[in-house]
């Protein structure tokens, strides 16, 4: 038994599911309680799984409780996480912490690939991938996303990088540590709530399928690390390039002048924004989740199915 597995709890429909070679798809819990407020975030967790579970996969949302890393919470565990307010924002570095002092973490994009490499999900939705912030060559503030993509073996479904980073600078990180960005039905890279960045991807797929093979031969070759699908917003949920750009630069003025930086600058710029754009931004934040988690259960279905017929071979 691998040593970290006692730190892992599994609930029955997701074990059950992995044991069975099932389609399963990870959602991180830090949007719950700390990127959306209640009562949406409660209602976006809960709206995604049935989504997730419409589709043919089951859905595992991570979290930390009582120091234990929970693959798959109940419905009581995602209202502890949509209303605790002492629940910790938790990275790879936090995990450690929080395992042996026994407390509540909500799981960042890094930290939720790590568990669910553990658990062996191959398959994460999320909203955005953090990335490298803008002034970076001052503040050397880069996301640990970043890292975590470049050495844990799972496919992100994401709806690029939020537009508040420097989007060149985080793509040219992910190229280093060669990490494939695939575009699902684009070439341009999204920017979290516009569908374009000005920027484009390394290659395009047009069906989930598509993109199950370049994940399975990835891993078979022993090619370590993960693999970023860029899935663009809904285009009638996407916002004004134009507007966004501008409220970003606005709100990190702001964020310098009141010497916002690390784990807070990120839920400082989405609060500004959603001031700036009169809820829109919210609004569409939660439609890009919603598509990339129907996203990420489709493709979760046909690595399944490639995994079934390989073992049949």
């Amino acid at each position: 038994m691998k040593k970290f597995k006692q730190y892992l709890k599994i609930n029955e429909e997701v074990r059950h599911a992995l044991e069975q070679k099932k389609p399963v798809v990870a959602l991180e819990s830090t949007i719950i309680s700390h990127g959306l407020p209640y009562p949406e975030n409660l209602n976006t967790a809960t709206e995604m799984e049935r989504l997730i579970r419409e589709k043919g996969a089951v859905p595992a949302t991570i979290g930390v409780i009582e120091g234990q890393l929970k693959v798959g919470l109940t419905k009581e565990e995602l209202y502890f996480f949509a209303t605790d307010k002492s629940i910790i924002k938790a990275s790879r570095r936090d995990l450690p912490y929080l395992t042996s002092q026994k407390l509540h973490g909500a799981t960042t994009v890094a930290s939720t690939m790590i568990i669910a490499e553990m658990a062996e999900i191959k398959v994460f939705a999320t909203g955005g991938i953090g990335g490298v912030h803008r002034g970076a060559e001052r503040s050397f503030d880069i996301s640990a996303d970043l890292q975590e993509l470049a050495k844990t073996s799972v496919a992100v479904v994401c709806a690029g990088a939020k537009s508040i980073l420097d989007i060149g600078l985080t793509l040219e990180y992910l190229e280093t540590h060669g990490v494939p960005v695939i575009g699902f039905n684009t070439s341009a890279f999204p920017a979290f709530h516009t569908r374009e960045s000005g920027y484009n991807v390394n290659f395009s797929a047009q069906t989930p399928k598509e993109i199950s093979r370049l994940m399975r031969d990835k891993w078979l070759m022993n090619l370590i690390g993960g693999i970023v699908v860029a899935n663009p917003i809904p285009a009638k949920s996407a916002m004004d390039p134009k507007v966004m750009n501008e409220g970003i630069h606005n709100a990190i003025k702001k964020a310098e002048v009141e010497g916002v930086t690390g784990k807070e600058l990120t839920p400082f710029l989405l609060a500004e924004l959603k001031e700036l754009t009169h809820g829109k931004s919210l609004k569409a934040n939660i439609d890009l989740v919603y598509n990339n988690g129907k996203l990420g259960a489709e493709i979760a279905v046909e690595f399944a199915k490639l995994r079934e017929s390989e073992d049949h071979e």
